[in-house]
């Protein structure tokens, strides 16, 4: 025996499946077949997004890597 879940409202959640399965329709855009250079066009834009992301992130890191090894030299020197 499974226990129904009750939603936000307190009715079951058999009950809201079909009207939530047909405003999900509505909010999606329809489904575009897309031929092979163009998916992998796509791909590609994504990994390059991706890298630039990660660029940017570890520049970021590099930066505070400097700054923690200057403060490292410091408290070297006076020790």
């Amino acid at each position: 025996m499974t226990a129904q879940m009750k939603g936000p409202t307190g009715e079951a959640e058999g009950s809201q499946q079909g009207t939530a399965a047909e405003s999900e329709n509505t909010k999606r855009k329809p489904w575009v077949k897309k031929d092979a250079a163009e998916s992998m066009l796509s791909l590609i834009r994504k990994q390059e997004q991706r890298v630039a992301k990660m660029r940017k992130d570890l520049e970021k890191e590099e930066k505070q890597l400097e700054k923690l090894q200057r403060a490292k030299k410091v408290l070297e020197s006076t020790a």
